[in-house]
Formats: C-alpha cells, sequence, structure tokens
C-alpha cells in the first residue's frame, strides 16, 4: 500500500509508519484539519498498521487481510468509533458527544484486545464532545493501558482542552495543492473542468471533492443557499426576518449554509484585499469581484468575522433564530 493507499500527507504517514516499525507508538495522537482533508482515512490506516495480520513490511498494512478490512469497514472488535449521534443513535456532524459515551468506552478499553495486538479507539469530530465528555477522556489519556491507541479527530486543536491537547501527540493535516485532487478526480472518470470545479470548491480536501463528485444533490443545494444570499443581500427586512425563522428550523441545515456563505464571504476579502489565493467559489467569480468592488477591507473582514461568530455560537446553543436574523440584518447592503 504505497502512502497507505492515501492521497497526500506523506510526511504524516511516513511519522505513523516509523512509529508502528520502531516499537515508538504513542498511546494517543490528535489529527487535526478541516473536514474532508484525510482526517479519519488517516486514523483508519493507522489502525491497520498498527493491527495487520500479513504486513509486507513494518508499519505497512496489507490492506487485504481479514482485520484490515474489517478496520475499513470500522467493524473490527477491537476497533471502536466514538462520535456525535442524533436522539436515534446515528452519526451526526455538528451534534454533541457526550460523558456517557465516554464511560461506555472507558470500560471496553480496560479489557485486553480481543484478536490484535491493540485496542484503538478513534474519537472522531472530538470538538463536538461537551465539556463533561473532554474531562472524562482526560482520566483515559491519564491512564491508559499499554495496548490501547486512542485516536483523536477535530478541526483545529484550540477547540480543545489544553490539558488533551498536552497528551497527545498532534498531527496538522493540510489541504492538498488544488492539481492534486484534479488529478485524483480525473482518475476516477471525471472531466476536467469538473474535477477543477470540484477541486476549487473542496478547497483541496480531497475527501470532500470526492463527495461532492458522487452525491450531486450537494452541489445543487450549494447553488440553492448561494442564490438565496444573492436574494437577500438587496432584500427588505421582512423577507430577511422570513428567511431567518426558515433558516433556524434546523440547526444543522442552518450550520451547513452558514459555512457555504463563510466561504463565499472568505472570497470577497480574498479579492478586496489583493490576495492571490484561489478562489473557493470559482464559478461565481464575477460576484465576488462585484461585490469586492463595493466594500473595503474592514467591511469585508467584519462579514467574515461575523459569520464565523454565529458559527462559534451554534455550537454553544445560543438562540438560533436569534443568531440568523442578526446575521441577516447585518448583511451588507449592495
Amino acid at each position: 500500500m504505497d502512502n497507505w493507499n492515501l492521497l497526500g500527507h506523506e510526511w504524516a504517514v511516513d511519522m505513523l509508519r516509523r512509529h508502528v516499525a520502531n516499537g515508538e507508538t504513542r498511546h494517543a495522537y490528535l489529527i487535526v484539519g478541516p473536514p474532508g482533508v484525510g482526517r479519519r482515512t488517516l486514523a483508519i490506516h493507522f489502525a491497520q498498521a498498527l493491527n495487520c495480520e500479513t504486513p509486507i513490511a513494518p508499519g505497512e498494512p496489507c490492506g487485504g487481510c481479514r482485520t484490515c478490512k474489517q478496520i475499513e469497514t470500522m467493524q473490527h472488535p477491537d476497533l471502536a468509533v466514538i462520535q456525535a449521534m442524533d436522539d436515534d443513535g446515528n452519526a451526526k456532524e455538528g451534534g454533541t458527544l457526550k460523558v456517557d459515551q465516554i464511560r461506555e468506552i472507558q470500560r471496553t478499553l480496560n479489557l485486553k484486545a480481543y484478536q490484535s495486538p491493540y485496542r484503538v479507539a478513534m474519537f472522531l469530530r472530538f470538538h463536538e464532545a461537551n465539556e463533561s465528555a473532554s474531562n472524562a477522556l482526560l482520566k483515559t489519556l491519564e491512564e491508559a493501558p499499554p495496548h490501547v491507541v486512542l485516536l483523536l479527530t477535530a478541526d483545529t486543536p484550540e477547540q480543545l482542552l489544553p490539558t488533551i491537547i498536552s497528551r497527545c501527540e498532534i498531527l496538522r493535516l493540510r489541504p492538498l495543492p488544488l492539481e492534486a485532487v484534479v488529478s485524483d478526480l480525473m482518475s476516477r472518470n471525471l472531466d476536467e473542468d469538473s474535477a477543477r470545479l470540484l477541486a476549487h470548491i473542496s478547497g483541496g480536501r480531497p475527501g470532500f471533492a470526492r463527495k461532492l463528485m458522487e452525491d450531486s444533490s450537494l452541489l445543487e443545494k450549494r447553488e440553492e443557499r448561494l442564490n438565496d444570499l444573492q436574494t437577500l443581500l438587496p432584500a427588505p427586512k421582512v423577507e430577511k426576518f422570513s428567511y431567518a425563522e426558515k433558516l433556524a428550523k434546523d440547526k444543522d441545515a442552518m450550520r451547513q449554509t452558514i459555512l457555504v456563505w463563510l466561504s463565499y464571504w472568505r472570497d470577497v476579502l480574498l479579492r478586496v484585499a489583493g490576495a492571490e489565493t484561489p478562489l473557493i467559489n470559482v464559478d461565481r467569480n464575477m460576484e465576488i469581484e462585484f461585490l469586492a468592488g463595493r466594500l473595503d477591507l474592514s467591511a469585508a473582514r467584519r462579514v467574515v468575522s461575523d459569520h464565523e461568530a454565529v458559527l462559534a455560537k451554534m455550537e454553544r446553543n445560543v438562540n438560533s433564530r436569534l443568531l440568523a436574523e442578526i446575521l441577516l440584518m447585518d448583511l451588507p447592503r449592495v
């Protein structure tokens, strides 16, 4: 498995491979980076490297044995996956990882591994853990049994408690060059123009780019959200209040909408600042140039920070409708 079948992040694969090969595996790793950059994929392949039955070389999983295949589908008896859930027990991005989930896994981790050298616990999107869950995990991080490896993923280390960060080996994954993502999508039979557009929209995140390629509804929803934003900019207050009410009814959909808008306003800010950085929403270049010509740097920065503040407050369960109303009322009138 060349580079563990991972696109990019060669330095991270090389470091983890050496840890396994040299018997220097840490008890906890924190893998950070934007969603879709490859955090979970790296964690899965590291779990395979730790527990592969027939490794090609030390730290080099075969990818084909029963253990590798079970870990790939996250169905291995010595692999536990812990993440935020909805009320029906389904994984939910933007949900809350609760203390009961941590306590449940703690009981399991004290048992010996069932069929492999290591028990691996994968805590996905750990920035979604509430304070009680974070504090509960600290005890495991401080007293992890030697046969246990904890793998945490998050957007940024700053979202976690400093005491958790200090007990983990941190790997910071960054978006890939756009050309690497374009090549990957074209190797999956996507035409070059479409591949280039998706590479831009994904911001160099291969996982997100592949998701966009596989699910056309995601692009349609993005288009709808950006069209709504264009309609809202010149809209009267009554329309903005009405839209805010509709938007706040589904917290997860609201979060996704704000994320799309934030990527758009960051593009506007880049153009106002005269930066050479490639646009995310390259298909909206004309609109972005138009807005950039009508805002100064402080106004563009304020719009971006307003959107970032809404996302942060949503995580703290501030009233969604109030947040939506304030955000829409403060949009620049152009």
